[in-house]
């Protein structure tokens, strides 16, 4: 049986990030939605299902795997918001006729042989829902579906504990605390560090409340503090003082300093200096200037309310910061207020706070916006790319140019 990992149309819930990639590459924890499902489901030959202007992004990404095909005669159908946990694997380990599992968010999961599945492979739109499927019996799931940011950001903490279990095996895989000079270790036994990772005296890693994840060659400078659940991705940089507080997670190639807290960070994404960042989500190649800070929290205290594809939403949670699309970067001393939603590619700079909502492709700030020049925006990236020896392709210019048609009419 195959396993495909598909979209529904609840996708553009999670903009800005799934403008440019699948929802079940978001990360919480330390580990995509994607890499989730795909550990319980061990041994099971694995394809992707996405909107057509994604296939080349995960064709480059994923040359080894099927990409919007279906290989053989029957499909275990997973939504790519899965919240993986032991009711996925009872799902992928049940031997089942074929059915719809389901929960009041919507489809979890579909099951199909044979017919049922010659009836619709070749035929599959960008996004499946029920219409997509034949009508099948209907199996209500324990599964938890995520509908929006915010909730994975609300997760991180719990996940970063769940997915170091699963990734950790025998200790000597790690290096030992005590080869590290200078360096102040509390309750070490759930502090894992990978190789190459170089952590200069005067850091203080503090695993008391949840586990500390350090990958293979991250560089930790002096005087950094961390707390505990953390994870810091490969080749990543945490510098001189910064505060890393608990629910943290921060992707590979990344260079973090100032304070941050409850907060995923994807690769390649730059927040060297002082400045508050928490209780947000920040894409990939991302660039917070120095002293750029966040309001997480109302002076009232009540819930916060979000913008979100032409609706207001009261997300419920008093705690939300920040969520940043791609390739955005703020000025030095820029100010965000709670709940504030920046595109893909979007500068944003001068006094006071900017808009809660930002278009992708945006410039200017607080005293207004125009439309930042795809071509600029392209040739930026070009160089921020080279900047990290990576190339910039053509289906990297492709994918901005796809974005930035798609939010057009916003900006207008």
């Amino acid at each position: 049986m195959q396993i495909c990992i598909f979209e529904d149309e609840k996708y553009s819930d999670f903009y800005p990030l799934t403008y440019t990639r699948p929802v079940y590459e978001l990360v919480c924890g330390i580990n995509t939605l994607r890499e989730k499902i795909i550990r319980l489901s061990s041994g099971v030959n694995v394809s992707l299902h996405c909107r057509k202007y994604l296939i080349d992004v995960l064709k480059k990404q994923y040359p080894d795997l099927d990409i919007n095909s279906i290989s053989e005669n029957s499909c275990l159908f997973i939504n790519g918001r899965v919240h993986g946990s032991e009711y996925l694997t009872e799902i992928v380990s049940e031997d089942s006729e074929d059915c719809i599992y389901k929960n009041d968010y919507g489809i979890v999961a579909v099951k199909l042989s044979k017919d049922n599945l010659a009836k619709i492979k070749d035929n599959l739109t960008d996004t499946l829902d029920f219409e997509s499927f034949p009508e099948l019996p209907v199996k209500k799931s324990e599964v938890k579906l995520y509908n929006f940011l915010w909730e994975m950001i609300t997760d991180n903490g719990p996940e970063i504990i769940k997915d170091a279990g699963a990734i950790k095996k025998d200790r000597s895989d790690y290096t030992n605390t005590k080869d590290f000079i200078g360096v102040k270790f509390i309750n070490a036994e759930k502090i894992f560090i990978k190789k190459n990772v170089n952590i200069k005296p005067g850091v203080v890693i503090d695993a008391t409340n949840g586990v500390v994840y350090i990958d293979d060659d991250v560089l930790i400078y002096p005087n950094a503090v961390i707390e505990g659940p953390v994870y810091i991705g490969k080749n990543s940089k945490i510098k001189i003082g910064a505060a890393i507080y608990e629910n943290v997670s921060i992707g590979s190639n990344c260079k973090i300093g100032g304070e941050v807290e409850d907060t995923i960070i994807l690769p390649y994404t730059n927040k060297q200096h002082a400045g508050f960042i928490g209780h947000s989500y920040l894409g990939s190649w991302v660039n917070l200037g120095a002293d750029t800070n966040c309001s997480d929290l109302k002076n009232n205290y009540s819930t916060v309310k979000v913008k979100l594809n032409g609706r207001t939403i009261d997300t419920g949670i008093q705690f939300l910061g920040v969520i940043i699309g791609d390739h955005s970067k703020s000025a030095i001393n820029t100010m965000f207020n709670t709940g504030t939603l920046i595109g893909i590619s979007s500068n944003l700079f001068g006094a006071g706070f900017p808009d809660k909502y930002i278009p992708s492709f945006s410039w200017g700030g607080a005293d207004g916006l125009t439309t930042y020049d795809l071509k600029k925006s392209i040739q930026t990236a070009r160089i921020v790319f080279g900047r990290r020896n990576k190339e910039f392709t053509i289906v990297d210019e492709k994918l901005l140019e796809t974005v930035f048609n798609l939010t057009k009419e916003e900006r207008e």
